[in-house]
């Protein structure tokens, strides 16, 4: 539930919506494909080292974790036709012959799928999310603000000290 509060709260303040729109995205990235990989690494550092929303990521993560259960198959399905193909087969025998081949474990069907499938999903995730920030951000969050009870809990001292104690 704390998650969820900082996500509510991070729609609502003046953070940008691409900070929101990234986190959304590398934690679907993380939550789709294996965790364990040199992937996940470079994913963490990406989310730690730029301005990532934290709380999207963390969010995202976990909802799209429980999405590559009943997806799972498709993936390995996916990884193995790459895996397999005949064209491909000297690029994968000379990567693999490498230590950084060896630490992406994209021999994997499974690590090799979700990472594709990942990728092919993650810009058209990222712009949506982003579009729909900003919707609500105009719609939802403005009518809200426009309750009288809202207006009058943002008005209490109480309110404020919650504020100041937030940043």
């Amino acid at each position: 539930m704390g998650a969820i509060a900082k996500l509510l709260k991070a729609l609502n303040s003046d953070a940008s919506p691409w900070q929101l729109a990234w986190g959304f995205t590398i934690g679907m990235i993380m939550g789709l494909t294996p965790l364990l990989g040199l992937h996940s690494l470079i994913l963490l550092f990406v989310v730690l080292f730029f301005r990532v929303n934290l709380s999207a990521f963390l969010l995202s993560w976990a909802l799209f974790a429980l999405l590559a259960l009943p997806l799972g198959s498709l993936m390995a399905q996916l990884g193995e036709s790459i895996l397999g193909s005949e064209s491909l087969i000297p690029l994968w025998t000379q990567f693999y012959s490498t230590t950084v081949g060896q630490l992406t474990q994209f021999y994997h069907t499974l690590t090799l799928g979700s990472l594709v499938l990942s990728i092919l999903i993650s810009p058209f995730l990222l712009v949506a999310s982003k579009l729909l920030i900003v919707q609500y951000r105009e719609r939802v969050m403005v009518w809200v603000n426009k309750i009288k009870l809202v207006q009058f809990i943002k008005g209490t001292n109480f309110y404020r000290l919650y504020q100041a104690i937030g940043e």
